[in-house]
């Protein structure tokens, strides 16, 4: 019999983004449906039993937003799919046409978009409001139109229940057993005296901060910071940070796949997650956090009503002020010299992870909403 076919459609993410490709993907091929991801890439390819279908990429926003939706759209159409899953607001005129032809058509929503505008270094202070304000009024409207809403966090949904009945919270956790075993790898007191930030470099998310915070611990520590992701963009002076004391305590290692991140949370004590207090941070869930929690290490964060419930609920970290260097600084100092305080905070969050927020508790919420929009998978 022939498998229920589904498309999953970004055309802002990679082909193998990790929560499209490594978790949503992965996890409805394994469940038998027959997977298909249209994505900037540079060539159609078959990864896991999910099939690659290759749109250019743009360099600018402009024709992101109309060369390459339009690209999605038609490989879309030619795909003839029974589902299709996006993942961009971008991509709403393109899920309503869809939806329009009789498809069942799922809007994965990652961020909060109003307030996610309204942090946009890119766009005229003066102008936010309003691109708000209008990109949420856009949002709204389309939404009671879409077979299901799968939002991110529990913030987000709250803006959806009352437009879409099926709308489902599908957190980005990770997976347990990868990430686990990085606390195997090394005994704590052999680790380096070092933390880690790893994802998106950007000044919102404390690039600055954590720099000026390394500098500030004590010499005798020789604390270093493990940092992974982007280069540094502009907007941030890289040029600045790069002159500035703390760099020298910075060890750079670029963008990392999942092994190399494996890697660095392996020999480290603590994962910094300092996201400025900003609209879209206030009850944001970063994977990364659970990554850290996964891999055994307490965690230094920005100090927010939900990170505290989090954080203070199980016991796993140390909330700070992510404006204030001196105050991270003295997270890094205690957490480097107090080792039997800090593992046993890394053993409650690498617990919670496995018991609870782990992606295997995600993925069925995932495969039972599309059973429960189509008919049960069939087996070939």
């Amino acid at each position: 019999m022939k498998l229920i076919k589904v498309v999953h459609l970004t055309s802002v993410h990679g082909a193998l983004d990790n929560r499209i490709f490594h978790k949503e993907c992965r996890s409805l091929a394994r469940a038998g449906f027959d997977v298909t991801i249209i994505a900037p890439h540079t060539e159609n390819f078959v990864a896991d039993q999910i099939h690659i279908r290759a749109i250019p990429r743009e360099s600018g926003r402009v024709a992101r937003m109309t060369r390459t939706v339009w690209r999605v759209y038609r490989e879309a159409l030619r795909q003839n799919a029974d589902v299709y899953h996006f993942h961009d607001p971008e991509l709403i005129p393109a899920g309503l046409l869809l939806r329009a032809s009789g498809k069942k058509v799922i809007y994965d929503i990652h961020e909060d978009l109003p307030k996610d505008i309204l942090s946009k270094f890119y766009l005229p202070e003066w102008s936010r409001r309003v691109i708000s304000w209008f990109a949420g009024r856009i949002e709204t409207a389309a939404c009671g139109h879409f077979s299901a809403l799968v939002p991110v966090t529990p913030s987000i949904a709250r803006r959806f229940y009352p437009l879409n009945a099926r709308t489902v919270i599908v957190h980005n956790y990770p997976y347990p057993e990868e990430i686990a075993a990085a606390a195997a790898a090394s005994p704590w007191r052999e680790r380096e005296r070092s933390v880690a930030y790893v994802g998106g470099i950007t000044a919102q998310r404390g690039i600055r901060e954590m720099i000026h915070a390394i500098s500030l611990v004590p010499a005798r520590l020789n604390a270093t910071l493990e940092l992974a992701g982007n280069e540094i963009p502009a907007h941030a002076d890289p040029d600045t940070l790069r002159r500035h004391p703390g760099w020298q305590r910075v060890r750079y290692q670029g963008i990392v796949d999942g092994s190399g991140v494996a890697l660095i949370l392996s020999r480290v004590r603590a994962g910094l997650v300092l996201f400025h207090p900003k609209p879209n941070h206030w009850e944001a869930m970063p994977q990364k956090m659970f990554e850290y929690m996964g891999a055994g290490l307490p965690i230094i964060a920005s100090d927010f009503p939900l990170w505290r419930e989090i954080i203070d609920g199980i016991g796993c970290g140390v909330l700070v002020d992510p404006l204030d260097p001196r105050a991270i600084a003295g997270a890094i100092d205690f957490i480097l010299t107090h080792p039997d305080d800090a593992e046993a905070m890394g053993r409650r969050g690498q617990a919670a992870v496995l018991s609870h927020y782990n992606w295997e508790t995600q993925a069925k919420k995932l495969i039972d909403l599309y059973s429960g929009l189509l008919e049960p998978v069939c087996a070939e």
